[in-house]
């Protein structure tokens, strides 16, 4: 799982909570180098691992998304440490953002996949896939999640296709995630043009920022 600074720390914890039971001493944060790594919410996780140490062959090389999304999507070194352990890796996943770092490195032109609602339909077209709308999305061996909370989504799924239904099932009871939030503000559609267009002021320097290093 790539850490790196500016990331949002839900999008990789909530997927890491279905996976590491899969994967006990087995599952690693990895970085430019090992040591803290800061989120965009000023939450520090900690690198286990570098590039240079990361195993070479992984069953899932997973990527987060953030507001630091913009910067990696340019970061030659990540990007060429995610091209060679995809080409090994029997999954390759991403949460929110995290899909644009995968498509800045090649690694979903020609596939299906979403988003941050925010970016879906304007930069994932720059980057070779082809956008859609929905909480998770599978093509072939990649595996992509919309924004944020759309890990834990994703944690699930990829967990019943690494152990089985029984086991994604047993773990979501053991989280005891069964959704039911205060409002309904999960989408556009939901919100409201209000809502809306709040967001997307807190949202713009993340839109403009992917969408540039998507043109270059």
């Amino acid at each position: 799982m790539l850490v790196y600074p500016g990331l949002t720390a839900l999008d990789l914890v909530g997927p890491q909570t279905f996976l590491a039971g899969l994967a006990p001493g087995s599952l690693h944060l990895v970085g430019a180098e090992a040591g803290p790594v800061t989120s965009d919410t000023g939450l520090v996780l900690v690198a286990t691992h570098g590039f240079a140490t990361c195993p070479a062959d992984l069953d899932v090389l997973f990527v987060p998304g953030g507001d630091g999304t913009p910067a990696q999507m340019g970061n030659a070194p990540l990007l060429a440490f995610l091209r060679d352990r995809a080409a090994r890796a029997v999954w390759i996943a991403s949460v929110c953002t995290g899909s644009l770092i995968l498509g800045a490195a090649g690694l979903l032109r020609g596939y299906r996949a979403t988003s941050h609602w925010s970016v879906r339909d304007a930069v994932l077209p720059l980057l070779g896939a082809e956008p859609v709308a929905e909480r998770v999305v599978f093509d072939r061996n990649r595996v992509t999640a919309a924004g944020v909370s759309a890990g834990l989504d994703l944690g699930l799924a990829l967990a019943a296709r690494l152990r089985g239904e029984a086991y994604a099932r047993t773990a979501q009871l053991v989280a005891e995630y069964a959704p039911a939030p205060p409002f309904s503000a999960g989408t556009p559609v939901e919100a409201g043009p209000a809502t809306v267009r709040a967001a997307e002021a807190i949202l713009a320097p993340l839109v403009t920022g992917s969408e540039a290093a998507a043109r270059t």
